[in-house]
């Protein structure tokens, strides 16, 4: 039976033991889940293979290129529509709004043209003036269907075999399409400058019939004049966000380098700060209560007044001030207790964070490591967003039937141009045309468009998390070679960060995938999810909202979890070699047996970094405010004239801010290996001559001799 107190009495498992032998990362290692690493390589080649079909069945013209009714491309080289770059709706007025004519097909027949029309017109006027004025057929008649040369042909026949448009409206080309020229003039939609026209058919009708198509047509022409604003002004200012982007990393790097000296101070002024304002909180609630005596009112209680919309009502009672004043002193207690009881354990995140300063002063090619990361998700976003393209319009042109559904039974029914004349369908449904309508298939192939899409997007997640799980592993490496080297820094083994990309590459490629894998599942999981969530937006049944959200959150909490086990299964993966699972298993208890300490440090070291990359992001950004405002006087000539001055400052201060992240992500890293390291190192050693320890020596004067115990290792 183990005594209590004893270290094995501990549900966390039981703290290793000394080994002479063990001098940090090991380097004779073997291969670990095998397994694990040949189903990921067969996944990439199958990836691979999947990006090869699709590329030969994709073809990206049908995203670029507006397709007619024909199937045919509009602008495309070396075919008859090489100069009819746009396409024309031959009744827009059939077309219920620019989402129909983007993404679906607008059931009217669609043809390409050079240019959109110019004025009104009618097919009526068109005819009663040709006798006398043909240019006005000339005009018209490039938006009727090629070979169609018979101006006198009847309106009847005309609109029936839909050779040519009943009415044409001027337009101006959007997403290489015809829309109505819309505008508005003194509160009232017009179409060059009237608001009436005539629809071929006989009648006058009112330019808001093209309401619905015209609502989001302005809005999307008005984001597009925006946007060529926003491009003026990147290509005029972005020679000075890149210098921007450069200080944020210069700020960065000397941030880090500075938090060896001014860790503790901006912890503990941050700390005492809000002490201060609760106190001064505290004092302000018993001000305003002792204030309100003797007010008429004043005494009421909040049960007394019930719910009121207008919350200053509350202020005016003694009770609000009264509750939160005690509120706020049982916080400012709370804080105080915590700050007296875990001293020592701040002061010793405060030194991890410290040490991790100088860590990176050691090895400062780690600071660029994360460019790889970068490198190595762009190129798996590429790969996946091409891939998705090309399945997405892997089919083959489909062909409906279009006629007057409430008189042909045959409307929207597959079709094909080849046979269509000489079926039965042009004499039962007279005017019925058989119509480009869409891209798919009926092939094995096709069938499974949806399936390979799925397994683009978890493969990419995969790839993605490996990635990311890749750079954690070498990172740790390398500074568990600066924490176990006993003599710092000329214990420090040569080229740490090559070496430890190198252990992570060669013999644990099965456990980075193993991990990614798990997190890949959960996030594809959620993805699904967003995804029903989304589509029962409009449903009224609330137990399966109620169900999604739960199920949602569910998901959140375990992505949020795996993440921080992999991370440190990372650390001991670099550190022992071991697989993935059992280095999952010995992090999470070590972690679980210095719980306090692990809180304690993560809260310290989100805090700093947090308020770095703010000083960051926020310093650069004022700096640019003043620079792109002409606020700098040594600048006012060099800087550029903007038509939105918020377009470089926004994207200088995000920009710095992902540059201090990318940054500060490393010594993230960096602390929670020297974190775990520090676990261990107390774990296996005692600081006697026989079992030294490896920490530094302002770490060991922190810890003192009443840390050394068995009972204040299980901290």
């Amino acid at each position: 039976m183990a005594r209590k107190g004893d270290a094995a009495a501990s549900p966390y498992g039981e703290p290793r033991k000394f080994d002479p032998k063990f001098r940090g990362p090991i380097h004779n290692r073997y291969c670990t889940d095998v397994l694990c690493c040949v189903i990921f390589v067969v996944v990439i080649l199958g990836y691979i293979a999947l990006g090869i079909v699709a590329w030969v069945h994709g073809d990206p013209r049908k995203v670029a290129y507006p397709t007619d009714s024909y199937g045919q491309f509009c602008g495309q080289k070396d075919t008859p529509n090489e100069n009819k770059t746009i396409l024309f709706y031959f009744n827009i007025l059939k077309c219920a709004s620019p989402l129909v004519l983007i993404n679906l097909q607008c059931p009217t027949t669609q043809l390409c043209v050079s240019k959109c029309p110019d004025r009104f017109a009618t097919y009526i006027d068109m005819q009663s003036s040709y006798r006398y004025n043909k240019s006005y057929w000339e005009y018209y008649r490039q938006f009727c269907k090629p070979g169609f040369s018979k101006p006198w042909k009847s309106v009847a026949q005309v609109m029936r075999d839909e050779d040519c448009p009943s009415m044409i409206i001027p337009s101006r080309p959007f997403l290489k399409r015809c829309f109505p020229d819309f505008a508005t003039k003194n509160g009232v939609l017009t179409v060059a400058n009237q608001t009436t026209f005539k629809d071929g058919r006989g009648k006058t009708r009112n330019v808001t019939d093209l309401r619905e198509a015209a609502n989001g047509i302005n809005n999307v022409l008005d984001a597009r004049s925006v946007g060529m604003k926003i491009f003026e002004d990147y290509a005029s200012s972005w020679y000075w966000i890149l210098i921007g982007l450069f200080i944020a990393m210069v700020v960065s790097l000397l941030f880090l380098v500075l938090l060896r000296f001014i860790a503790g101070v901006l912890f503990w002024i941050f700390i005492f700060g809000v002490i201060g304002i609760i106190g001064y909180g505290i004092w302000h609630c018993y001000w305003e209560y002792h204030r309100l005596h003797g007010i008429p009112g004043s005494d009421l209680t909040i049960y007394d007044i019930g719910f009121q919309t207008d919350f200053r009502v509350y202020l005016q009672l003694r009770q609000t001030w009264l509750a939160f004043m005690i509120l706020l002193c049982i916080v400012e207690v709370v804080i105080i207790l915590m700050l007296i009881f875990l001293r020592n354990r701040i002061r010793i995140a405060i030194a991890l964070l410290k040490e991790g300063s100088r860590a990176i002063g050691y090895i400062m090619s780690t600071l660029f490591y994360p460019i790889i990361t970068f490198i190595l998700i762009a190129i798996c976003i590429s790969y996946w967003a091409v891939t998705a393209v090309f399945l997405a319009t892997s089919g083959e042109p489909v062909y409906k039937v279009m006629a007057n559904q409430s008189l042909c039974k045959y409307a929207n029914l597959t079709c094909y141009p080849e046979t269509f004349n000489t079926t039965n369908v042009t004499k039962l449904c007279p005017g019925a045309q058989c119509t480009f309508a869409f891209y798919g298939g009926e092939s094995l192939y096709h069938r499974y468009i949806l399936v390979f899409q799925i397994s683009n997007v978890f493969v990419f997640l995969w790839l993605v998390n490996f990635a990311i799980a890749l750079g954690q592993c070498t990172l740790a490496g390398a500074f568990a070679s600066y924490y176990w080297a006993f003599r710092k820094p000329a214990d420090i083994p040569a080229c740490p960060l090559f070496s430890s990309f190198g252990r992570a590459i060669r013999y644990h490629t099965g456990s980075l995938a193993f991990g990614s894998l798990i997190l890949a599942i959960v996030q594809l999981i959620r993805v699904i999810l967003e995804y029903l969530d989304h589509k029962l937006k409009g449903s009224q049944n609330v137990f399966a909202k109620f169900l999604l959200c739960c199920l949602k959150c569910c998901f959140w909490c375990l992505e949020k979890f795996l993440k921080f086990i992999n991370r440190n299964a990372y650390i001991m993966i670099a550190i022992y070699g071991k697989n993935f699972c059992t280095s999952a298993r010995e992090a999470f208890f070590l972690l679980m047996r210095n719980v306090v300490r692990v809180a304690v440090l993560d809260k310290v070291t989100d805090f700093l970094l947090f308020l770095g990359k703010i000083l960051v992001a926020g310093g650069v950004g004022v700096l640019a405010f003043f620079f792109f405002t002409h606020r700098i006087p040594i600048f006012t000539q060099e800087a550029p004239s903007l038509n939105y001055y918020w377009v470089p400052l926004l994207t200088v201060i995000i920009g710095s801010y992902l540059v201090a992240h990318g940054f500060f992500s490393v010594y993230a890293m960096c602390v929670d290996t020297l974190f775990l390291c520090f676990c261990e190192d107390l774990e296996r050693n005692d600081g006697s001559t026989a079992k030294p320890y490896y920490m530094s020596a302002s770490l060991h004067r922190i810890l003192g001799k009443k840390e050394l115990s068995p009972k204040k290792l299980m901290g």
